[in-house]
């Protein structure tokens, strides 16, 4: 399966036939996020999404809520196949984590705006700031979410570079939280590179 394409309903198992294979196909997609989760600082996570991720969510969900008729599969691929990156960009889910749910509240109410002041540089190139949240609104004026989907849009001269190894480095700027990956390891920057056409 071709990685820009979007997930179709012969690309899922049967519940039936997830149930046998799901232990192997949890374990795999476990070992591919590992190349596809980025920590900046303490509390922020980017989890970049794509085919295989989307396929193991939606594969999740259809077992959870026991969905076999084909509106309902249809459904959750419209869902996730927005998540999945078209070849020119990345998309990513973006978390800010804290344990503590005081904590998180104060923070979040800092926080406004975090989304739009995460960032991606390809080498010299310009930054990058995400498109956030498109399908929803996510922050009110007294906080943001802690959950974020963010898409990253590059030019075809950085998918380029980055197809020539160029380094990547990811960060935040906001006023309240301001952390970065300079450059990101070269595990996740070979995984992200994979999404480029």
């Amino acid at each position: 399966m071709q990685m820009m394409n979007k997930l179709t309903r012969d690309d899922l198992y049967t519940l039936e036939k997830y149930a046998e294979v799901r232990p192997e196909f949890r374990a795999r997609v476990m070992a591919h996020k590992q190349n596809r989760r980025l920590p900046i600082g303490p509390n922020a996570t980017l989890y970049f999404e794509d085919a295989l991720t989307m396929h193991y969510q939606i594969q999740e969900m259809l077992r959870a809520e026991r969905i076999f008729e084909a509106a309902g599969i249809q459904e959750e691929l419209d869902a996730y196949n927005p998540l999945i990156p078209d070849g020119s960009n990345w998309k990513a889910t973006f978390m800010m984590e804290y344990p503590d749910e005081n904590e998180r509240r104060q923070q979040l109410a800092k926080l406004i705006g975090i989304e739009r002041h995460v960032w991606t540089q390809v080498a010299d190139f310009a930054r990058v700031t995400p498109i956030a949240d498109e399908d929803l609104e996510r922050e009110t004026d007294e906080k943001t979410s802690s959950v974020h989907f963010l898409r990253f849009e590059l030019t075809p001269e950085m998918v380029a570079a980055i197809k020539n190894g160029a380094p990547i480095s990811i960060g935040i700027d906001h006023p309240a939280y301001a952390h970065a990956v300079e450059p990101i390891a070269q595990n996740i920057r070979d995984s992200l590179a994979g999404d480029l056409a």
